[in-house]
């Protein structure tokens, strides 16, 4: 981002660009909200206001997201709203302290390139899988829809007066009213506002212990350490600390589960969303979060019926679209042989092991510094020079 371009811009771009991080969001919130009996005016409103500060405060497109670990032991064990609260509170605390003191410099020094890539390409292989999942929902009509909306992301990429993403979300509209024949909005739509929320002692325990614990690696090695990566990768004159993002990671977590809101963090899987589609200044998550005010205040008490009729396999073309921005950051590292296999280890680990990002996180780094000292040996240049003579 040059000097000339404001920290906040509101146009075609930015709005385009503020579509580019819901296909991960928008589908964690419903299933939250319909499995776990989440009070929908709070989680819409609150993560809506969290992403509008997030863009006021940064100046770029920096995204606020749903702990996806802690959303995904909420569904599986549906979880009681005080739960997840305490988890969030927990989890706040914790990244505060850690900011707090050297810890997370201390990472982000010591953590690889190639281990934050590989960190990248493992979260960007699980958003595809996901993606691919929600292109399959509806049958054959969405896997022409599907491919329709891929054609049209593919043609128009880069076109700089026809942002593709803003036609892509219109044919997901379009679908969405066909659907809704025949139906009546009655009763989804009134002003509703949230409520305080004051967590048990017994449920910041169980928040503590089920959801915090198991996600701390993955905030750290996604949300903080790969985050701060990915600001000097797409906006190297505004790049963002560690010790910055995890200090809004905190203190997000210290507000919103007062009033009902998800847990949440900053996430380079958004961010490469939101820049992937447009988005250059603090505008795109402003108009982002806009519609999730909008959709807490007007929509709350039929929030998932008004949802539901969107078409997961547009937000699937959307996430797959993030996911492949999210892989294609590794090639920095691809040049060398060694550093390649250390970031394709680290996404397996990702991928394929419980806690995998402290996994990977953890022994990448070992095997790295093992290497630096000759302790490890891995395979040199991917194209090794000629023999002599």
């Amino acid at each position: 981002m040059s000097a000339l371009t404001p920290r906040v811009r509101f146009d075609r771009h930015e709005l385009s660009g503020a579509f580019g991080d819901i296909g991960t969001d928008l589908p964690l919130l419903i299933a939250l909200v319909a499995t776990c009996k989440l009070d929908a005016a709070g989680v819409c409103l609150m993560f809506g206001l969290l992403q509008m500060a997030s863009g006021a405060l940064y100046g770029i497109p920096m995204p606020v997201q749903p702990l996806k670990a802690m959303a995904a032991i909420m569904l599986a064990q549906k979880l009681s709203p005080g739960t997840l609260a305490g988890g969030g509170l927990v989890i706040g605390v914790a990244m505060l302290l850690l900011a707090a003191t050297v810890l997370l410099d201390w990472l982000a020094r010591v953590v690889p390139k190639e281990v934050v890539r590989g960190i990248q390409l493992g979260l960007g292989l699980t958003l595809a899988t996901l993606a691919l999942k929600y292109v399959g929902t509806d049958g054959a009509p969405g896997y022409v829809l599907a491919a329709v909306c891929l054609a049209v992301l593919l043609v128009l990429r880069g076109h700089r007066r026809i942002p593709a993403p803003l036609l892509v979300m219109g044919f997901g509209v379009l679908y969405a009213l066909v659907q809704l024949r025949g139906h009546s909005l009655a009763g989804v739509v009134g002003l509703r506002l949230p409520t305080f929320h004051a967590p048990t002692r017994v449920e910041i325990t169980q928040g503590a212990l089920l959801l915090a614990l198991p996600q701390i690696p993955l905030s750290l090695g996604n949300s903080v350490i790969a985050t701060s990566q990915t600001t000097r990768d797409l906006f190297p004159d505004r790049a963002v600390s560690v010790r910055k993002i995890g200090v809004t990671y905190g203190l997000m977590n210290l507000v919103a589960p007062w009033f009902g809101g998800v847990p949440v963090c900053h996430g380079c899987g958004g961010l490469v969303g939101f820049h992937g589609f447009g988005g250059r200044t603090g505008g795109a998550p402003m108009i982002y979060g806009a519609m999730y005010v909008v959709l807490g205040l007007a929509f709350a008490p039929g929030f998932s019926e008004v949802v539901r009729v969107f078409p997961m396999p547009v937000l699937g073309v959307v996430l797959l679209f993030e996911a492949l921005s999210l892989m294609t950051l590794v090639r920095d590292v691809a040049t060398e042989r060694s550093t390649l296999w250390v970031a394709a280890g680290v996404a397996a680990a990702v991928v394929g092991l419980p806690y995998g990002y402290l996994v990977g996180l953890v022994f990448g780094t070992l095997v790295v510094v093992g290497v630096r000292r000759g302790l490890v040996k891995l395979d040199d240049p991917v194209n090794p020079p000629p023999p002599a003579g």
